[in-house]
């Protein structure tokens, strides 16, 4: 007799992937937090959220990051979107390390407004 393979594909990934009582507010939908992927795969993320009609976007990046976020924003605005603005904030957050040690990071967050 055959068995049953339950489904366990998941169709919606994201969904899942979310702390339990975190709700995805709409102002979390023009965020691109940047990380190690290559400045391109963040610049197709930014004009992805342009197209999609927003008006302001946010490039989010702390640390050892904050050069590719510049220069994301910097190939959004010099190659595809010559008519944005920016308004840049820089910041500070503590962070605990294993041995609860603080540690301060520096943060940015780059607004691209048209």
């Amino acid at each position: 007799m055959a068995q049953a393979i339950p489904d366990v594909q998941n169709k919606n990934p994201a969904k899942h992937d979310q702390p339990a009582g975190h709700r995805m507010s709409r102002s979390d939908d023009n965020v691109v937090f940047i990380g190690k992927k290559p400045t391109m795969s963040y610049v197709l993320a930014v004009m992805t959220q342009a197209q999609g009609g927003a008006s302001e976007i946010h490039i989010k990046a702390r640390g050892k990051n904050i050069s590719r976020a510049v220069d994301v924003a910097e190939v959004v605005k010099n190659r595809f979107m010559q008519n944005v603005s920016k308004h840049i904030e820089t910041g500070t957050e503590v962070i605990e390390d294993m041995d609860r040690n603080k540690i301060n990071v520096s943060t940015i967050d780059i607004k691209l407004v048209r």
